[in-house]
């Protein structure tokens, strides 16, 4: 490498939404501003093999219907460099449940306008208005990670990483109702 040349890290914020982040490579299966690549993940992503330096995706992997949650974990790990990290943030089906069990109203973002009833709000926020298709626990997240093929597999908590990249917890958002894991290719 030339002398004052640095090398940019490549990352992913995949299923970013309409939350396309600068400094980031954004895809999602819809088009909004901000976001670099829009396809269908289920039909490969239009990236080089071991391009990405790490991915992060924040809830977005619900949306994906069972069958597919292993292609698309593959194809994540596709585009990662080896030792290159997958970041996931998905609803935490036991945290809600807890809440539920509990009766902490406070826990569920469904209004009471729409449901009253504590097992409502429960279904609701668990199936987000009808936008997850699958439930997860940090022991499925995992699994489901260790089929695909990843190397290593890790519990992590809101904003702390087990990895070399600090700024991978950058994308991180809804603590409360969210559980986190990481992948190592």
């Amino acid at each position: 490498m030339a002398a004052g040349q640095e090398t940019k890290l490549k990352r992913l914020n995949w299923g970013c939404g309409s939350w396309a982040e600068a400094g980031w490579i954004n895809s999602d299966i819809s088009e909004s501003p901000g976001v670099d690549i829009v396809c269908d993940i289920r039909e490969g992503l239009p990236l080089e093999d071991g391009s990405i330096d790490y991915a992060v995706s924040i809830h977005a992997l619900p949306e994906i219907p069972y069958p597919e949650l292993l292609p698309t974990l593959q194809e994540l790990r596709r585009v990662l460099k080896p030792g290159g990290i997958l970041r996931l943030a998905l609803p935490d089906v036991e945290k809600g449940f807890d809440a539920y069990r509990n009766g902490d109203r406070d826990y569920f973002l469904v209004p009471d306008e729409e449901w009253s009833s504590m097992g409502s709000k429960f279904i609701v926020q668990m199936i987000w208005y009808g936008y997850s298709r699958t439930l997860f626990t940090h022991e499925f997240a995992l699994e489901l990670l260790q089929k695909a093929g990843f190397a290593s597999t890790a519990r992590c908590d809101f904003k702390q990483t087990h990895g070399p990249y600090p700024e991978i917890v950058e994308l991180d958002n809804r603590e409360r109702e969210s559980l986190f894991v990481e992948a190592v290719r």
